[in-house]
């Protein structure tokens, strides 16, 4: 019986609490599931916050995957993680996705202890079809359950090299598995580069699909004895002639099957595609076509700057399907007062203007040194506006390029342009320029290369979670020779850190966090430090307070509370790592009992073990100084959540500090006794 249009359909997703629940849906049935979940992530992630667009673009591909597969026999990997919301829902979390990216919430990505059908805990792109290699292989030599793999790859993973790597080796093993591409035009910031250029054009021309298995045939059928002559000239000109004609060898050329471009949007296309291509039980390319931001307007239809900007939602940002309204503001008039009041009591002082982001403030200081000298280069991975270099870009393009989800290319770009005399800066988060570390050893620091590396999102990032927790630099940086490593206390230091940093003849790191600055006001001019030199900020006695980064406003705070205490503490701002200021540190370890490190580090490997390791090597009599007490990070990976709640979670606060220093200096007291 045909259905009365004026009857609304029933609601299916309150009744899917597993991937087991969609099979034996129809298209139709699974058609609807996918909007309904897409009108789930719009009404809950409008409200909260979190990743938006690409989870909107990957509804109908998710309902597919689930209703074709039996997880977690069968494993789907996503990549990147924040493009696996629908895959939470159907997968037993719809009901918790409203805690997604909060404290002791669900997981901004895919997390293993979260649940059974998240395969892969990564945040980090371009890594999932080397996970599908290693699982399919191991399953080839019978270890394990077997079942079917697919990596979904795409929101410009597949600009990450590894993912190339990774289908040369499934292509050479001949690995079974499918390799989903969603194929949406983005990442972050638009895609960049050759590849996208290549799946724009196969956008633009999805017909010439079709008729890909004809093209070599037609070739040889051409008249004037043309089709003769290609054929003798052999395979190779015919393939060149055919990859012009029919994109999809690149993947062929890897011993790939290819399909596409399929319509990401409609679950029977994805469905059968899916069927065709596990039956052929080899490395098959499916290739879809999705739009990031589907079904909500701004992002679908502003293009790649609505995409861009609705990547992910602010709490709040959308009230019934739509960005919300701003509230209008009514001024104050002289009739809404008491005739008692005077007019002019009702002119309110303007409010003093929050902090800048330090993003912000790196931002501007970038566009001054790329004006003041032509030899300085920005360079990011993706991340233009999230790692400041938007305005970069916009205002001096021959100064700036983006890489793409490229991190190794990003450093090794920079060494060439630093071979070269110019003097690159790499603008990549903490926790992405790990997937670097060996261009960074090997060819940044062995050469003692000028580049400049400004580490954005250093320390506890939030919502993100452990994936993106920029915690181990101070770690990584240390062991390297010819490295400067520093860290600004305020907007003010960045400046002069940033201008350091490009003036110092070799390799150079500087981290600095998320979020709002310090509320100095900035320089004029931003001036060289020396390096290697520490500063004093109060002088004290007995306790002696030493800052990193981040940790020095923590000092701060510590010596308030401690000077309450009776207790006058000196603090210093320790602004290198490395190298150390000997002078600075060997003098207060002298002149006092204490020595406490505060940083936003890994404990293991970071500043406080820098000061440690020191003081031990120069005073072979450890009476002779001061005790040193490490306040940091745990040797643990920290959960998401507000940083004020991680903070206090893992006891880096001012708090904190003023109760282990009135504990050591009691255990002290009870010791001398």
């Amino acid at each position: 019986m045909t259905q009365d249009p004026q009857t609304p359909k029933t609601s299916l997703l309150p009744g899917i609490n597993s991937p087991a629940d969609l099979h034996g849906l129809s298209d139709e049935e699974l058609q609807g599931v996918a909007e309904e979940v897409r009108t789930y992530v719009i009404d809950v992630i409008g409200e909260i916050g979190g990743h938006f667009g690409a989870n909107l673009g990957t509804c109908e591909i998710t309902v597919a995957l689930h209703s074709v597969l039996d997880s977690p026999r069968d494993k789907i990997l996503w990549d990147v993680g924040h493009q696996s919301y629908p895959h939470k829902i159907l997968t037993g979390r719809r009901d918790e996705l409203p805690t997604i990216r909060q404290y002791e919430g669900l997981a901004p990505f895919c997390s293993i202890p979260e649940s059974e059908h998240d395969i892969m805990g990564a945040g980090h792109a371009s890594t999932s079809i080397s996970y599908g290699v290693g699982l399919k292989e191991a399953m080839r030599k019978g270890i394990g359950e077997d079942g079917r793999v697919v990596a979904v790859i795409g929101d410009g993973a597949l600009t990450g090299g590894v993912a190339y790597e990774a289908m040369h080796a499934a292509g050479g093993l001949g690995t079974p598995m499918v390799i989903l591409l969603n194929d949406n035009g983005m990442s972050i910031s638009p895609n960049v580069g050759a590849l996208s250029s290549y799946f724009q054009r196969a956008r633009l021309k999805p017909g010439l699909f079709h008729a890909r298995e004809g093209v070599e045939d037609r070739l040889t059928k051409l008249p004037l004895g043309l089709g003769k002559r290609i054929e003798r000239l052999g395979p190779e000109l015919k393939s060149a002639i055919k990859a012009y004609w029919a994109p999809g060898l690149l993947f062929e050329e890897l011993d790939l099957a290819y399909m596409g471009i399929i319509d990401g949007h409609d679950v029977g296309a994805v469905r059968r595609a899916l069927n065709e291509a596990f039956a052929a039980d080899r490395p098959v390319v499916v290739h879809v076509h999705t739009v990031k931001g589907r079904g909500f307007a701004p992002a679908e239809e502003g293009g790649l700057s609505g995409m861009e900007t609705w990547h992910a939602a602010k709490p709040g940002s959308i009230v019934d399907g739509a960005p919300a309204k701003k509230p209008k503001l009514v001024p104050i008039q002289e009739s809404d007062a008491p005739a008692s009041i005077a007019p002019e009591i009702l002119e309110k002082p303007e409010p003093k203007a929050a902090p800048p982001q330090y993003t912000q403030v790196f931002s501007g200081a970038m566009v001054k040194e790329a004006a003041a000298d032509s030899r300085v280069i920005g360079i990011t991975a993706a991340m233009a506006g999230g790692a400041g270099l938007q305005q970069l870009a916009d205002e001096r393009p021959d100064q700036y390029y983006d890489v793409g989800i490229a991190e190794q290319n990003a450093v090794l770009m920079a060494s060439g342009i630093a071979l070269q005399g110019g003097k690159p800066v790499c603008a990549i988060y903490s926790t992405f320029l790990q997937r670097a570390y060996d261009q960074i050893v090997h060819d940044v620091c062995l050469q003692s290369l000028d580049v400049t590396f400004a580490m954005d999102r250093a320390g506890l990032v939030g919502d993100d979670g452990p994936t993106h927790h920029g915690v181990f630099d101070i770690a990584y940086f240390r062991p390297l020779p010819n490295v400067v490593v520093m860290a600004p206390r305020d907007e003010a230091m960045l400046v002069h850190m940033l201008h350091t940093a490009i003036s110092h003849d070799g390799p150079a790191a500087l981290r600095y966090p998320r979020g709002a600055a310090a509320g100095v006001d900035l320089p004029a001019e931003p001036e060289k430090i020396p390096v290697g030199t520490g500063e004093t900020l109060r002088n004290g006695e007995r306790i002696a307070l030493i800052g990193y980064g981040s940790g020095v406003g923590i000092a701060l705070d510590a010596a308030d509370q401690l000077e309450g205490q009776g207790i006058k503490p000196t603090v210093a701002d320790a602004r290198f790592v490395k190298p150390l200021d000997a002078e600075m540190i060997e003098r207060l370890a002298i002149g006092h009992d204490l020595i406490v490190t505060i940083e936003e580090g890994v404990l293991q490997g970071g500043f406080g073990s820098a000061v440690l390791e020191h003081l031990e090597d120069n005073f072979p009599n450890p009476g002779g100084r001061a005790r040193v007490l490490r306040i940091g990070l745990p040797d643990r990976y920290v959960t998401h959540g507000k940083p004020n709640l991680l903070l206090e979670e893992v006891g880096l606060t001012a708090d904190e500090v003023t109760a282990r220093v009135l504990s050591a200096i009691d255990s002290s007291a009870e010791l001398t006794r």
